[in-house]
């Protein structure tokens, strides 16, 4: 995965973002750690299994959806979010993760 360190994207109060599978962190952060790049893995396989395009539109969507319902904590409350929240702490997560797990997390508390 590669991860480009700059000032400008993501802005400031953000640590990483990830575009179409590349990871753009602020220089401040660098290195990333284990856990922050374990995470962003999890949202790159999550984009693969939504052909990218994908990917964004339904982030978008389900985000205003859960505006509405979770007001701030919309961000946590994104399936695709919650999956990587979730699992960024194991390593190990992509080689026993079962295609399509953040479906599970739409509604599931």
């Amino acid at each position: 995965m590669k991860v480009i360190y700059n000032n400008i994207i993501p802005f400031p109060g953000f640590t990483a973002i990830n575009l179409f599978g590349v990871i753009f962190a602020r220089k401040e952060y660098e290195p990333l750690s284990k856990r922050t790049l374990n995470h962003e893995a999890i949202h790159t396989e999550q984009m693969k299994e939504l052909l990218y395009v994908g990917f964004y539109l339904w982030y978008v969507i389900e985000w205003l959806v859960k505006l509405f319902i979770y007001g701030k904590q919309a961000y946590r409350n994104i399936s695709f979010e919650r999956e990587a929240y979730t699992y960024d702490a194991y390593e190990g997560y992509l080689t026993i993760r079962k295609p399509y797990k953040w479906i599970q997390l739409i509604t599931n508390k």
